[in-house]
C-alpha cells in the first residue's frame, strides 16, 4: 500500500467504466468471501472446541486460517486498485485482519478464567491501537478538520447503541463489578480500534463523497464487513459469534452518525464500542455452549439476532431521513433528547424485564491441610463410623480455616466454608485471587464458575414416551427382575443419595420412595442453587436418573428410598456445588441450616449416584479437586458411583472428577445388544499420572426409558443413564444382606465377581436419536458415525483386548443384578 499525497487527493479524472464497475463487483464479492471465511472459521472452531476434548488449539488455528484466507485476495487490491474509493475499502478490510491475528493467543487461555481473558484482550487491544495508529497516519498523512458537530453525533451514537442493545438488557445478566468494568473498557477500546481502522475509509469519503445516500449504503457495507472481522477476535467460548451477528448490522447506522461530522471516524467507533461493551457485559460466556439445552444458547442468540434487526432498523431510519439527520446533528438538543429517551428505556427494561444484580464467578480455595479420616474404615459400628468422619472433618476445617475466615471477614469478602474438602468458595475475582495466593495456608485456587440467570429455563429436549407396560429391556438385561423374583431383594431399607438437576418428588414412579413423602422436606432435600423448599427439576436429567435407580416400574431397586440435592440445575456446576451435595449426603441438614453444626450423619445416604463430571476447562475442577471428598465418603461407608462420561470412543477419555478416582465405582454404557456406546468414555486414566484401569463396569445407557417431569416418561442416552443401574444393584445387594452395608470393599468384590463378561458383537452403538437424525444434523456427527461404521477408526475398542479383565472399555464387564444378589446372600 502507498500513502496518498495531497495532490493525489484532488479530483481525479473520470475513471474507465471497468474500474468503477469492477470495484463495485469486487466489493460485493469480497464482502461475501469475507463473511463466509470469518463465519466458517469461527463456527468450526466453536464446534470442535465445544466438544471439550480438543482444547483451544483448533480455535487458534481457525483464527489464523481465517486471517490468511481473508487477507490474501485483499493484498494486491489494497496496494494497486486505481480508484481510491475502492482501494480504501480494501485497505480497511486488510488492516482489520491484524486485530484477530493479535488477539489469537487469548484463545489458549482457560475459559473459566474469564477476567484474565478479558484483561489479556484489553491489553492486546491497546497494543493493536499502538500498531494501527501509526499505520493509518502513514497511509493518510493529512488530517481531517475538526467539526463542531461531534458532540450531537456522539449523543446520537450513544442512543443508537442503547436502542440496539435492548434485547441484551432484557435477556442477559451482568457479571461481577470487575467483570463489568473489564467488559466496558474492552468494548470502548474496541471502538477505538474500529475508529482507527475506519479512518482510511472516512478520509477518502471526505474528498470523494457520492452523496449522503450512496455514502451510507456503500459505507455501511464497508464498515459492516470490517467490523465483522474485528468482532471475530473478541471474547471467548463462542461469545464472539454473538458480536459477529449484531455489530456488522450497525454498519449503516455507523455511517449515519458520521455523515455530518464530516466523516469523523470517532463517532462510528463510539457506536461500535458501546454496543460491543453492552454485549460483553450481558453475556455469560462461561457456560455459553455447554448449555445449549439449558437456555443460555437460545437466549443469547435470540438477543443477538433481535439486536441485529434493531441495528438494521436504526440504519434504515438514518438513511431514510438522511437530510433531516444533518439538521438534527446541527441542533444537539434533539440528539441529546433521543439519547436520554433510549437510556431511560434501557434502564426501565433492565429493572422491569431484566435480571438486575451482580452474578460474577467465584474462586474455590483449597487449603494445604486436609483431614485424615482413614481410621473410620476400621470401625464396626456404622453410626459411629459416620459420626467420626463428620466430627473430624468439621472440627479440622473450622480450626484450620479460622485465620483465613477472619481475614476475609475483615475485608468484607463473602465466602462459604467446606469441610468434606478443606476449602472455601470466595466471592471474588482476579484481585482476590492475587491476594489469596500469598496466604500460607492456601494450597491452590481454582475457578468456581457460576451461571448467570436467564429469563426462563428450558428442559432437555428428549423424545417422550409412555409408561412401560412390561419390564423395560435395560432391567431384564442386567437380571434385576430375576433378582426380585428369586430373592425378594428390591432395595428395601436402603437410602439413595441423588445429586443431580433435581427431582419431581411426586412423580408416580418416585413418590412412595421419598423420605419426605409426607410433605416435610427438611433434611431430605437441599437446593444450593435457588434455595427452593420443595424438590423440583427444571432440567429433567435428575428425575430420569433417579427413576432408573428406584422407579416403581422403571427402576432397579423399586423399594429403596431417596433424598436429593440439586447440584446441576442448569447443566453446569462447579466444585462448590458438587461439595454442597456431597456434604448433604454425608450429613443431611435443613435448607438454610449450617452444614458444620446442623448435620445428621446418622441419616446419611447409603449409596450415592453421581451422573455428572467436573471438567477443568469449564467447571474449574483439576484432577485432584474432589479426591479428598470421595475418600472421606468411602471411609464413612458410603458407596459412591459415578458415570464415566460421554467423551468416548477414544482411549484415555475418563479424565474428569469424580469418575477418574480409584475410590469411586465408575460406570460406562452399553446398548440393548451389549455393545459399548459410541460416546462412553474409556480408560486408562492419565490426567493424574496413575494409568489406572477405568471404567469399573458397564451398564445399559443407550435409549433408556425412565421417569420425566410432569408425570411423563422419556428415552435418554448417556453414561448418566448407566451409572444409576449400578447404584440400584448396590441397593439390591445391601437389602439382600444388610451385613454388607458400609462394607465397600466386599460390595465391590461382589460386583466384579458377578459381572457378565463383555464380548462386543457389533462395535460401537449409537442412540436412536443419532441414527434417525436428518442429513444436516448428521453432518455434525460425521466423525462419530464414521467411527461407528468402522470400529477400528481410531476408537479405544480397536486398541483394547476385551478378553483381558479388567479392561479400559468395560472394566470387569456388564453389571449382573441376579448374580450379585446371589453372591451377597451367600455371604455371612
Amino acid at each position: 500500500m502507498i500513502a496518498e499525497t495531497q495532490d493525489e487527493l484532488r479530483e481525479e479524472k473520470a475513471p474507465p467504466p471497468w474500474q468503477t464497475w469492477g470495484g463495485r463487483i469486487l466489493i460485493v464479492l469480497l464482502t461475501l468471501w469475507t463473511m463466509n471465511v470469518v463465519w466458517g472459521a469461527q463456527v468450526i472452531g466453536w464446534l470442535v472446541t465445544s466438544s471439550g476434548t480438543a482444547g483451544s488449539g483448533p480455535w487458534v488455528w481457525a483464527t489464523l486460517i481465517q486471517v490468511g484466507l481473508t487477507a490474501m485476495p485483499l493484498l494486491p487490491l489494497a496496494w494497486k486498485w486505481p480508484i481510491r474509493r475502492y482501494r480504501a475499502a480494501f485497505q480497511t478490510w486488510l488492516l482489520a485482519c491484524l486485530y484477530p491475528l493479535l488477539l489469537a493467543p487469548t484463545r489458549l487461555l482457560t475459559p473459566t478464567h474469564s477476567q484474565l481473558v478479558l484483561l489479556a484482550q484489553l491489553l492486546l487491544t491497546l497494543l493493536a491501537i499502538a500498531i494501527l495508529l501509526p499505520i493509518t497516519r502513514h497511509l493518510r498523512p493529512d488530517r481531517l478538520p475538526l467539526t463542531t458537530y461531534r458532540a450531537p453525533a456522539a449523543w446520537l451514537a450513544v442512543g443508537t447503541a442503547v436502542f440496539a442493545c435492548l434485547p441484551w438488557v432484557a435477556w442477559g445478566a451482568v457479571g461481577s463489578p470487575l467483570d463489568t468494568l473489564l467488559s466496558l473498557l474492552l468494548g470502548l477500546f474496541f471502538g477505538v480500534v474500529t475508529a482507527i481502522n475506519g479512518r482510511l475509509w472516512f478520509h477518502t469519503l471526505a474528498h470523494d463523497s457520492h452523496g449522503i445516500g450512496w455514502d451510507i449504503l456503500t459505507g455501511g457495507l464497508v464498515l459492516g464487513t470490517a467490523v465483522l472481522v474485528l468482532a471475530s477476535a473478541l471474547s471467548f467460548n463462542g461469545a464472539q459469534l454473538l458480536l459477529m451477528i449484531t455489530l456488522p448490522a450497525l454498519g449503516w447506522a455507523m455511517m449515519g452518525t458520521a455523515v455530518a461530522s464530516p466523516f469523523n471516524a470517532g463517532i462510528p467507533g463510539l457506536l461500535a464500542g458501546l454496543t460491543a461493551a453492552f454485549i460483553l457485559m450481558f453475556t455469560d460466556s462461561d457456560g455459553l455452549f455447554l448449555n445449549a439445552f439449558d437456555g443460555i444458547l437460545r437466549w443469547t442468540f435470540q438477543a443477538a439476532c433481535t439486536a441485529m434487526w434493531l441495528a438494521w432498523l436504526a440504519g434504515f431510519l438514518m438513511l431514510l431521513f438522511r437530510k433531516r439527520l444533518v439538521g438534527m446533528l446541527v441542533h444537539g438538543r434533539v440528539c441529546l433528547t433521543l439519547a436520554a429517551a433510549a437510556a431511560a428505556l434501557g434502564l426501565a427494561t433492565y429493572l422491569l424485564a431484566g435480571q438486575p444484580g451482580w452474578y460474577g464467578d467465584r474462586l474455590f480455595v483449597i487449603l494445604k491441610e486436609q483431614a485424615d479420616v482413614s481410621a473410620a474404615a476400621e470401625m464396626g459400628d456404622y453410626d459411629a463410623r459416620r459420626r467420626f468422619v463428620y466430627d473430624t472433618l468439621t472440627a479440622h476445617a473450622s480450626q484450620s480455616q479460622a485465620d483465613l475466615r477472619q481475614s476475609l471477614d475483615s475485608l468484607g469478602v463473602d465466602y462459604t466454608p467446606y469441610y468434606l474438602v478443606n476449602a472455601l468458595e470466595v466471592r471474588g475475582g482476579l484481585l482476590h485471587r492475587l491476594w489469596l495466593a500469598t496466604r500460607p495456608e492456601v494450597d491452590r485456587i481454582i475457578p468456581s464458575p457460576v451461571l448467570r440467570p436467564t429469563p426462563t429455563d428450558l428442559m432437555l429436549p428428549l423424545p417422550l414416551s409412555s409408561a412401560p407396560t412390561v419390564t423395560p429391556w435395560n432391567l431384564t438385561n442386567i437380571g434385576a427382575d430375576r433378582a426380585w423374583q428369586a430373592f425378594g431383594a428390591r432395595g428395601q431399607g436402603i437410602i439413595i443419595g441423588q445429586s443431580d438437576s433435581g427431582v419431581q418428588w411426586d412423580h408416580p414412579e418416585l413418590l412412595d420412595g421419598y423420605l419426605g413423602y409426607s410433605g416435610n422436606h427438611s433434611g431430605y432435600w437441599l437446593d444450593p442453587w435457588r434455595s427452593t423448599a420443595v424438590p423440583t427439576d427444571i432440567n429433567g436429567h435428575g428425575t430420569h436418573t433417579l427413576g432408573s435407580i428406584l422407579g416403581n416400574t422403571v427402576g432397579v431397586a423399586p423399594d429403596a428410598q431417596w433424598i436429593a440435592c440439586a447440584n446441576l440445575v442448569r447443566n453446569l456446576g462447579n466444585a462448590a456445588l458438587y461439595l454442597d451435595c456431597m456434604q448433604f449426603m454425608l450429613a443431611p441438614y435443613p435448607q438454610g441450616g449450617n452444614p458444620f453444626t446442623d448435620g445428621h450423619p446418622d441419616k446419611s445416604a447409603h449409596v450415592l449416584n453421581n451422573s455428572w463430571g467436573c471438567p477443568q476447562a469449564y467447571e474449574g475442577c483439576d484432577p485432584l479437586t474432589l479426591v479428598t471428598a470421595v475418600r472421606a465418603l468411602r471411609a464413612a461407608g458410603i458407596f459412591v458411583v459415578a458415570s464415566a462420561g460421554n467423551e468416548g470412543p477414544a482411549c484415555g477419555t475418563i479424565a474428569n472428577p469424580i469418575a477418574l478416582y480409584d475410590e469411586v465405582f465408575s460406570v460406562g454404557a452399553v446398548d440393548r445388544n451389549n455393545n459399548i456406546a459410541s460416546f462412553s468414555s474409556t480408560g486408562p486414566v492419565t490426567v493424574d499420572g496413575s494409568g489406572r484401569i477405568k471404567p469399573d463396569m458397564v451398564a445399559p445407557g443407550v435409549d433408556v426409558l425412565s421417569a420425566w417431569p410432569q408425570d411423563r416418561y422419556a428415552l435418554s442416552s448417556g453414561t448418566s443413564m448407566a451409572g444409576p443401574h449400578v447404584v440400584g444393584v448396590v441397593a439390591l445387594i445391601w437389602s439382600a444382606n444388610p451385613a454388607l452395608i458400609g462394607d465397600i470393599e466386599s460390595t465391590e468384590a461382589i460386583l466384579r465377581a458377578s459381572a457378565t463378561p463383555f464380548h462386543p458383537a457389533g462395535g460401537l452403538a449409537l442412540p436412536e436419536a443419532l441414527t434417525d437424525m436428518d442429513e444436516d444434523t448428521a453432518a455434525l456427527f460425521a466423525p462419530l458415525l464414521d467411527q461407528t461404521a468402522d470400529p477400528a477408526g481410531g476408537t479405544c475398542l480397536a486398541q483394547t483386548d476385551t478378553a483381558v479383565v479388567p479392561n479400559n472399555i468395560a472394566g470387569y464387564g456388564l453389571v449382573n443384578a441376579y448374580e450379585a444378589v446371589k453372591l451377597a446372600r451367600a455371604r455371612p
